[in-house]
């Protein structure tokens, strides 16, 4: 009878421990942004349908807006990002540049759509402002994580002047 001892062998391809935890970090990110996506961008089209009839497609849109980006950001803040620090000011800055991208975005879609469309219904609205939603959504995506959570990078020792 013959016994098989299983020597451990280097890995064909070597795979550094830092780059996995940063590729499941962004895992993470992306889940969490996803669920607070769907949520957010849910009740945006809802408070879009609940105010259009009242305030018209440019304001409803607006207003939907300017009542969900500042929960979605702060729960990015405080769920997505977590443990990943930020300045303030930057993320002030990341608020109000979201309302404004998604405010003119939606705006253009929506006149693009009352220009290709003679008196478009509140769903078809409501499906292009969705559409662009997901588009923005990407970008915003890739901002927040990059640039307003990004990782900080270690500082290099001051080398010693002599």
């Amino acid at each position: 009878m013959t016994t098989t001892r299983w020597t451990p062998r280097p890995p064909l391809f070597h795979r550094d421990p830092q780059r996995h935890h940063e590729d499941h970090e962004l895992g993470g990110h992306a889940a969490w942004y996803l669920v607070a996506g769907g949520v957010t961008t849910g009740l945006q089209a809802v408070l879009f349908l609940v105010l259009r009839p009242e305030f018209g497609s440019q304001w409803a849109n607006l207003v939907a807006i300017a009542l969900t980006t500042v929960g979605n950001t702060e729960f990015h803040r405080r769920v997505t990002f977590a443990g990943r620090a930020s300045k303030a000011g930057q993320r002030h800055l990341q608020d109000f540049l979201t309302f404004v991208f998604y405010a003119g975005y939606g705006s253009i879609v929506l006149a693009t759509l009352d220009a290709v469309v003679s008196h478009p219904t509140a769903w078809e609205e409501t499906a292009s402002l969705l559409a662009a939603s997901f588009v923005g959504g990407v970008v915003r995506f890739a901002v927040l994580r990059w640039w307003v959570f990004a990782h900080a990078e270690p500082e290099a020792p001051a080398a010693d002047q002599d």
